[in-house]
C-alpha cells in the first residue's frame, strides 16, 4: 500500500552500509519510522531530504500495519538548513524534537503538534536569540500533549498556592501539600509570566526581557517537570549532527 504525506525528519540513524531508519512527524499519521534505501551512497537529494529538520512529500510503502514502511519518495518543502548550520539554533531545536519524540505516541494523529512545530522552525529560523522563546515552545508542546503544569491555583482544592510539586505537576496550598513530596516556591513574577506565556504569540516573547532571576526560576521549573513526565534527562546529543554541521562545529571548536 502507498501512502503519501507531508513530514518533518527528527532524526534519522544508520543502518548498514548506505542505508537509515528515519522518524518523521507527520502531518497526518503522526510520528512514522521509514526504511530508506541507499541514500547514503550518493549525494542524492533523496539524500539530503533526509537531514535532520527537513520539511518533505513522502511517499512510503508497506502493509497498514509494517513496522517499517519503505521510503520511496521524498521531495524537499524547506530544509531549513539555516538552522543546521548554527549551533546556537539547532541545540534550541534538538530540546524541541527531543520533547516531541519522548510526549507523541508513534503511528496516532498529532494534528496539532505538526503545524506547531512547523511555526517553531520558522522561528528559529528567524533568530534563537533569547531562552524565553525555548521555554514558551516547550509549553505549548505541553500544553497540547496534555502535560502543562498547573500554576493558577492548587491543583486539588483551586485555592492559592506559591509552591510547586515535582510529583504533582502543579502548585499546591499549604493545607493540601502534606506529603506530596520534592516542591520549590514559585515567586509571584514568575506565576504571573507563566499565565501571560500561554495567551502571548511568539512575537509578543520576543519582546520580552526577564531578569537572569527570573529566566533561571521559570527554567528550572520547566525543565524539572518535563525530566519528571518524560522521565528521563535531555539526550540532545543522540540528535544527530548532519555531516557539513559536523564540519562546521569541529572548525569552530578545534
Amino acid at each position: 500500500m502507498l501512502q503519501r504525506t507531508e513530514g518533518i525528519v527528527l532524526k534519522s540513524n544508520i543502518f548498514g552500509e548506505a542505508d537509515l531508519i528515519v522518524t518523521h512527524l507527520t502531518s497526518d499519521h503522526g510520528i512514522i519510522k521509514t526504511f530508506a534505501k541507499s541514500p547514503r551512497k550518493t549525494k542524492s537529494r533523496f539524500g539530503s531530504s533526509l537531514e535532520p529538520l527537513t520539511c518533505s512529500r513522502i511517499s512510503f510503502w508497506g502493509k497498514e500495519d509494517a513496522a517499517l514502511p519503505r521510503l520511496t519518495q521524498s521531495d524537499i518543502i524547506h530544509s531549513f538548513e539555516s538552522i543546521r548550520t548554527s549551533l546556537q539554533c539547532f541545540l534550541r531545536a534538538s530540546e524541541i524534537i527531543e520533547l516531541i519524540l519522548r510526549l507523541t505516541p508513534e503511528r496516532e494523529s498529532c494534528g496539532k503538534v505538526y503545524p506547531l512545530l512547523i511555526s517553531i522552525l520558522r522561528s528559529i529560523e528567524k533568530g534563537c536569540e533569547t531562552g524565553l522563546q525555548l521555554v514558551y515552545y516547550k509549553l505549548k508542546i505541553l500544553q497540547i500533549s496534555g502535560y502543562l503544569p498547573r500554576l493558577d491555583g492548587c491543583g486539588r482544592c483551586g485555592g492559592k498556592g506559591g509552591s510547586f510539586f515535582i510529583a504533582q505537576g502543579t502548585v499546591l496550598c499549604g493545607r493540601c501539600s502534606a506529603g506530596s513530596g520534592a516542591s520549590f516556591d514559585v515567586s509571584p513574577a514568575v506565576l504571573n509570566l507563566y499565565s501571560n506565556l500561554l495567551a502571548w504569540s511568539i512575537s509578543k516573547v520576543n519582546r520580552i526581557r526577564l531578569s537572569e532571576r527570573q529566566m533561571k526560576e521559570l527554567t528550572a521549573l520547566v525543565d524539572d517537570h518535563v525530566r519528571y513526565v518524560t522521565e528521563a534527562a535531555p539526550k540532545t546529543g543522540e540528535f544527530r549532527l548532519p555531516s557539513t554541521f559536523k564540519r562546521a562545529s569541529e572548525k569552530t571548536f578545534s
